[in-house]
This record gives structure tokens, sequence and C-alpha cells, in this order.
């Protein structure tokens, strides 16, 4: 191909794609195009094609059979397309305008071509499906819904979204420290006390005596009133939500670094550890299961404003850091020895169990957490580890070794059946490597070698959904488990880390 000018791009491109096509072929176009031309390109080209066709056969270059069959590819390519981003074509309406003129030239085309009936039917369906996502996908009641926009990586144009949709949902950080926060997911309607609601249970503090303040990078304060939507002032202000405490006085006073919050006590001791991995589980499962597939190839080849197209693929990255973080916060936030023991050896069998339950991002970011270097120094809790949790430890370990490309991972995940959750930070370092080892262009030319593999890559997460997980629930006592594991309470600074752990167990 050579890329200018845009018509012999896709003069060659199609009559290479109508001559001998295979799915694999056409799937690697539809996930890459966009490193090469713009969708209102591919819109445009697509409706020059259908026609030109057409005209061959008053040329007396083809018979009326070979023009119909070549039509249904063109049609056929338009189909799969639709159904790899049927998430989110609706939001685009220069989109479906492009589906119902394609949709027009089918119904002006079917007496001629009887066989494009079936066509037909397909794009009833196609804009059918539209209509239900007008109401169905900007409903408060919708879940999961993948946020995504229209984007050429080769030009570097985005359509902004521009104010966010109220029932979009987000990662929040409510800070109760100068480096302590809990992540809160909730959508940008959400008020102050709701989110309060949240935090206060997180933290075990009276939600009466809390307040709910946004503090600008210059130390500006303002406290959020409680029918306030605070996600949106917090945008609105570029500043950081914070929980102070109200006094006797009403004045608000910010938590101390550390001191009240290792008070409380240990929660998680008292919770079975399969649940606990279930819904650890269950949590990342609702992320992974958002992720469009071009989220990975967006987020390779188009760093920089790249949070604007790779949302969910976002969600599950700070998911897992927030996890590492939150295992060395509990750890490091419990004084007494023996509890601390007891907390490794839990940390331990849930990411067995993680590893059971076939999700690997938390699998990993388990481990990952405990072998942080503010836990791992802590040698008096570790000695008292068993000998048979130690072993374990060490088995979970070798399969996050890094030696041979990740080999151990790699052989145990491709022998796990799906449904299953990959390490995505290993998935996207796959993609970047393809990307950064092969030029995107030769001699002015499309790499097309190069689309194929990342293509390939990417194509796993469809291995890795072929089927849903059985919506297995945490048992009845531990239905507090779900707002447990859905706001985490995270350290975020690892010198403050780092004072903890030398705190609890002084360097010798």
């Amino acid at each position: 191909y050579s890329l200018p000018p845009l018509s012999n791009i896709l003069y060659l491109g199609f009559c290479f794609f109508l001559s001998s096509s295979t799915e694999t072929l056409l799937d690697d176009f539809l996930l890459t195009y966009t490193v090469f031309m713009t969708t209102d390109d591919l819109c445009q080209a697509l409706l020059r094609q259908y026609p030109f066709i057409k005209c061959c056969i008053n040329e007396g270059k083809e018979d009326d059979s070979d023009v119909s069959c070549r039509k249904r590819k063109v049609l056929h390519l338009v189909s799969q397309w639709t159904s790899l981003y049927k998430d989110w074509l609706h939001e685009d309406e220069h989109l479906k305008q492009f589906l119902k003129t394609i949709y027009r030239n089918v119904l002006d085309d079917v007496y001629e071509y009887p066989i494009l009936e079936k066509d037909l039917k397909e794009f009833q369906k196609i804009l059918g499906m539209h209509r239900r996502h007008t109401v169905d996908e900007y409903s408060p009641h919708r879940k999961n819904k993948t946020f995504f926009h229209q984007f050429s990586l080769k030009e570097n144009w985005l359509q902004h979204r521009g104010t966010m949709n109220e029932t979009e949902e987000i990662f929040c950080r409510v800070y109760i420290t100068e480096h302590s926060y809990v992540s809160v997911k909730a959508q940008v309607s959400t008020s102050a006390q709701e989110i309060l609601k949240i935090v206060a249970e997180k933290i075990q503090y009276p939600e009466e005596e809390l307040a709910l303040v946004t503090v600008t990078f210059s130390g500006e304060k303002h406290e959020l009133q409680p029918n306030d939507l605070a996600i949106s002032k917090s945008f609105e202000s570029s500043s950081r939500m914070f929980v102070y405490r109200k006094d006797l006085s009403d004045s608000l006073n910010p938590f101390a670094e550390n001191e009240e919050l290792q008070q409380r006590s240990v929660r998680i001791l008292g919770i079975n550890t399969w649940d606990l991995a279930l819904e650890l589980t269950n949590f990342d499962w609702s992320l992974f299961n958002a992720i469009h597939e071009q989220e990975l190839i967006y987020f390779t080849f188009s760093r920089q404003g790249s949070a604007e197209n790779t949302e969910n693929l976002s969600l599950l990255l700070q998911r897992c850091n927030e996890v590492q973080l939150w295992v060395a916060t509990e750890i490091l936030l419990c004084s007494q020895l023996c509890k601390r023991v007891q907390l490794v050896k839990k940390f331990i069998k849930i990411a067995a169990h993680c590893k059971a339950q076939r999700n690997l991002n938390s699998f990993f970011a388990i481990v990952m957490g405990l072998n942080t270097a503010s836990v791992s120094r802590l040698s008096q809790t570790w000695e008292k580890i068993p000998g048979k949790f130690k072993k374990l430890f060490t088995e979970l370990e070798s399969l996050t070794d890094p030696s041979l490309n990740h080999k151990a991972y790699r052989d145990a995940f491709k022998k796990m059946k799906s449904p299953k959750i990959p390490f995505m930070p290993l998935l996207l370092k796959d993609v970047t490597f393809i990307h950064e080892g092969n030029k995107t262009f030769l001699d002015n030319l499309v790499n097309f070698e190069k689309l194929h593999m990342i293509a390939d890559t990417v194509r796993s997460l469809r291995h890795c959904r072929n089927n849903q997980f059985g919506n297995e629930v945490p048992s009845k006592e531990h239905q507090e488990l779900k707002p447990y594991v859905h706001h985490l309470h995270v350290i975020d600074n690892q010198q403050a880390l780092f004072e903890l752990s030398h705190r609890i167990e002084p360097r010798a």
C-alpha cells in the first residue's frame, strides 16, 4: 500500500481484500486501520467502493455473479466492523449516517442482485441495534459501559467527548492523609454524602464527624456540601479530595499521618480467604471484560494523550497497582507481630486462590505487594511464617519469574482454560515490544506484517473472554466484602511505607 494519495490506498487495499481475504486478514485490518487512516476516511472509501463495483459490470469488466460476490464482501467488511466495535459505534452520528447510507445502497441493489437479501436483513439488525442503544446505553442502570472514541493514530486526531457523562464510572481517590487514600469507584454524578459514607465505613470513623474537602495544589480548601457532585467539583478545580475531621469548635482538621489509622482493627483476619479472592476476581473481571481490544493498540501507538481512549484499560492497570499497595498498607499498618504474621499468611493464601480462580492480575499484584521492599525487609515477621507457607509462596513467586521472557507464567497461563484474566502489564509489554522492534512504515508503505503481529497478540483477549465467570458470590456471612474490596485503602508513598516498616521493625 502506498500511503498518499488515500484513493490509491483504498483501491489497492480493497482489490487485495476482495480477491484474497481471509477472516484473519480482515480482522488485522479492522483492529489496526487507525494506525494509517481515520475512521471517517474508511467510511468515505467504503461509500465510494460499493458503487464502484457496480460500474465494473457496466464497462463489461465483470459478470453479474462476480459483482454480487464482491459487493457481499464489502458488506461483510462493514458487518464485521460493526460487530467488532458494537459497544461504541452508536456514539458517533457520522457512523450511524454511514450505516444508513450503505443500507439504502443495498436496498437499491437487492432487486437486481437477490443474493443481497441476506445482507439487507443483517443491516436491518445493525440499524435496529443502534436504535436500542439510544435507549439502553444512556440508561442509569447500564453497567460496565465501554467508553471509547473515534481517533486516527496517523494524524493523532481525537474527537473529544467534552463534558463527562453522569453515568460514567471512574476511580477517584479520597485522601485521608497526605500519602494515604481510599480508592472509590463511583459515577461522576455521585454526591459528596455518598462518597463520605463509603470512606467513613472504610476507615471506621463516624460519618457525622467527617467532612469532604477539595484542596487545590495552592492549598486553597473548599468544604463540599452533602448534595454536591464531588467528582465533578474536584475536576472543575483541579484539586484533590480529602476527608477532614470536624472537631467540637466546628473547624476542620486533617488526620495525622499514620497515627490514628494504625489504631484500627485488622478486619481482614476475620474474612474467608476464598471469598475475598473471589470478590477480587469478580471486580477484576468487570474491569477486564469492559476493555476494548483497540485500547491496547492506541495505548501502544499513542501514549501522549492516550487516556482519552484507554479508560477501561487504565482502570485495570490502576487497580493492579492499588492491590499491590493495599497488601503493603495492610501489613505495615499492623503493629502487632503475631497479627502481622497472620496477615502475611492470609495474603499468601489469597494469592493462591486468585491463581486457582484464574485471576492472574490480582495474583501478580498480591505477590508483588508481598515482595515490596518495605514488606520483604520485615525479618521478624518472615521468620515466624510456617515452612509450608514459605514453600507455597516460593512456588507462587516462581510464576512471576521474569527469566526467559516470563516463560513460567506463559506456560502456566496457556494451560488455563477460559475465562481467565491475564497479567495486563505483560500483555502490554508484548505489544510494545513488537511496536518498538519493527517500523510501522517501510519506504512509505504500511508494514502490515508488524500490524498482523500486534493484532495477533491483541486477539488473545478474545480467548481469555471466550466464556463468562460463573457469577459465584461470597458466602452470606461475608456480604460486606463487596464494599471492602471495591474501596481499597492504600498508602501510595514509598517513603511513608518505609517509615512505617522501620517503625514496626527497626533496623537492628
